[in-house]
């Protein structure tokens, strides 16, 4: 899956005053992301919203996605949840054509044993005719995919062809790469732990900020994939404060603030979701203003 290395980017689910899908914003912001270098697109992830969408809106997305896109990038998609037989009905009903992988956050609320995560991913794995890239995200999910299943899976299954690692832990995370089968991809899910696990030898980044910022963002992780760590870490401290910025109250708040103050989308979210506060916004357009970005 050499086509998922590099930087994709969780996109966010535009929507207007009302609260509905902006369908026009959406395909700007996709433009937006490809011609600023990004290598795929995940759609309906976290960030996306996806809790709060219908099943009917999800595949409205993800039809606008691909259409919008036309075939410039791969496209990931978010199925994911605490249901497993729900997940099974799910891939089997939804219309993955052009599509390169499934994205599947871990099992949340219900907070599973590690053998349960196991069989979880092995009946998806079983269901699947994509490729699956593991999404373990405790913060979100309650629960912690340790190093140990996530290895036994990759092992075992050969359509499981990577994880998107966003615990915060480094060491979980390099016991990751330094046993991994040959072609597993461990992928970075913090923004800013990005460059020291691309130097520990990860293969890359699912992203929240590179969607704002994609032309630094996936200058930085071009430049720590061929090595040259010096010009990586310029860029990637570069984006240092205001990616921090952009999650002090949490996602997607502060993406779509910074979305909207570049003209690319309106910055609101679905409840239980809320704006950021004006103090913040001010705060994340100063550091815009700053970077001339």
């Amino acid at each position: 899956m050499k086509n998922l290395i590099g930087t994709g980017v969780a996109l966010i689910t535009p929507f207007n005053a009302q609260h509905q899908i902006d369908f026009n914003a959406l395909e700007r912001h996709i433009s937006h992301c490809i011609e600023g270098g990004v290598e795929y697109l995940v759609v309906m992830g976290t960030t996306g919203e996806n809790a709060t969408l219908s099943a009917a809106e999800k595949n409205q997305v993800l039809a606008a996605a691909k259409e919008a896109n036309n075939g410039r990038v791969p496209l990931v998609y978010g199925i994911g949840g605490s249901n497993t037989a729900q997940l099974v009905e799910t891939i089997e009903i939804t219309n993955l054509e052009g599509v390169s992988a499934i994205l599947s956050v871990s099992p949340y609320y219900n907070k599973p044993t590690q053998e349960g995560i196991y069989q979880h991913y092995k009946t998806l794995s079983e269901a699947a005719p994509l490729p699956i890239i593991l999404y373990n995200v405790p913060g979100r999910t309650g629960s912690n995919i340790s190093a140990e299943t996530t290895l036994r899976l990759a092992r075992d299954f050969d359509n499981i062809i990577g994880i998107k690692e966003a615990s915060g832990d480094l060491e979980q995370v390099m016991e990751i790469i330094n046993q991994r089968p040959e072609g597993f991809l461990v992928i970075s899910g913090e923004d800013n732990l990005t460059l020291p696990i691309i130097a520990s030898g990860g293969d890359g980044v699912i992203s929240v900020s590179g969607q704002a910022f994609p032309s630094v963002f996936t200058e930085m992780v071009r430049n720590a994939l061929a090595g040259e760590i010096k010009t990586a870490q310029k860029l990637h401290y570069r984006l240092f404060e205001v990616t921090k910025l952009l999650f002090a109250e949490g996602n997607p708040g502060g993406v779509k603030a910074a979305l909207d103050l570049q003209k690319i989308c309106e910055p609101y979210l679905r409840q239980p979701l809320w704006k950021v506060s004006q103090g913040l916004r001010e705060a994340i357009a100063d550091e815009i203003e700053k970077q001339q970005l």
